[in-house]
């Protein structure tokens, strides 16, 4: 059979498939006299007149769109736990992939606020001489009103550049405005850029936790390729189960970053 009579055949069963509603089958044979179409779920089709030699032609599965759909989750890796334990301290992988997703959502909570609370300015992290201090050890933290925050560096003056590059860069929309040792911070008001400037914020920690959790899950995987007197069937299925299990913690973080996202974005 040359490649034309093969494309004709194709053809040929591509409209009967349409119309008996055949989503998979094996393969065609073309004998002496006829076409046979060899089905999954159903007795063989005949077409006829077909007076070439014996040849069988492999043809992937046409599933339409929807069956495609439902065969989705097949292959899926399940995640057993016990059988992972014979090679891996799982308690302590999870806690290690839950543990960036923690410190995300209180990132969200300090520093992503629509509106910049005294919380969030209290607890941000300066730099001096080495050593990380939370901006309430370092100033004394008051409101002049409800539009301005004040911050009394009098006890630290030495710390006013880092506190300044410190608020800069949080992502709380603040303008510091400095007079001797006192910091004014006015409060901005809420503008789409605004928003969307902490939906980027929250954008990039969500990285940051995705690239975390990552880390956890190459360098465990990297330990498993070490171990000696193992099967490699075994290594590889925990391997993929890993994988997996990173996956999953990946998908809850990206959910909680939607979340938030909705939230700072007004949808």
């Amino acid at each position: 059979m040359n490649s034309s009579s093969i494309f004709r055949v194709i053809r040929q069963f591509r409209n009967i498939r349409n119309e008996i509603n055949i989503h998979e089958f094996h393969s065609i044979t073309a004998s002496r006299n006829c076409l046979q179409i060899q089905t999954n779920c159903s007795p063989s089709y005949i077409l006829p007149n077909f007076n070439r030699n014996t040849v069988s032609i492999v043809i992937r599965n046409y599933a339409k769109g929807k069956d495609r759909k439902k065969e989705k989750g097949v292959g899926k890796v399940v995640i057993n736990e016990n059988e992972m334990a014979q090679l891996v301290n799982v308690d302590s992988l999870k806690k290690q992939m839950e543990s960036p997703i923690s410190l995300m959502k209180e990132s969200f909570i300090k520093n992503l606020s629509l509106r910049s609370s005294a919380g969030s300015i209290e607890s941000l992290v300066v730099t001096l001489d080495g050593e990380e201090h939370m901006l309430q050890e370092l100033a004394q933290i008051s409101r002049k009103n409800p539009k301005t925050v004040i911050l009394n560096m009098a006890t630290f003056p030495q710390a006013i550049p880092e506190v300044l590059k410190s608020i800069q860069n949080s992502g709380l929309n603040l303008n510091p405005q400095q007079e001797g040792t006192t910091v004014f911070l006015p409060i901005p008001k809420v503008t789409k850029e605004h928003r969307e400037n902490l939906s980027k914020n929250a954008k990039q920690l969500f990285i940051k936790c995705r690239d975390s959790i990552k880390d956890v899950q190459n360098k465990t995987i990297k330990s498993l390729k070490r171990k000696d007197g193992v099967s490699e069937d075994l290594v590889r299925n925990i391997e993929n189960q890993m994988k997996a299990l990173g996956d999953k913690y990946i998908s809850e973080a990206e959910k909680i970053l939607e979340s938030k996202q909705k939230e700072l974005l007004g949808d």
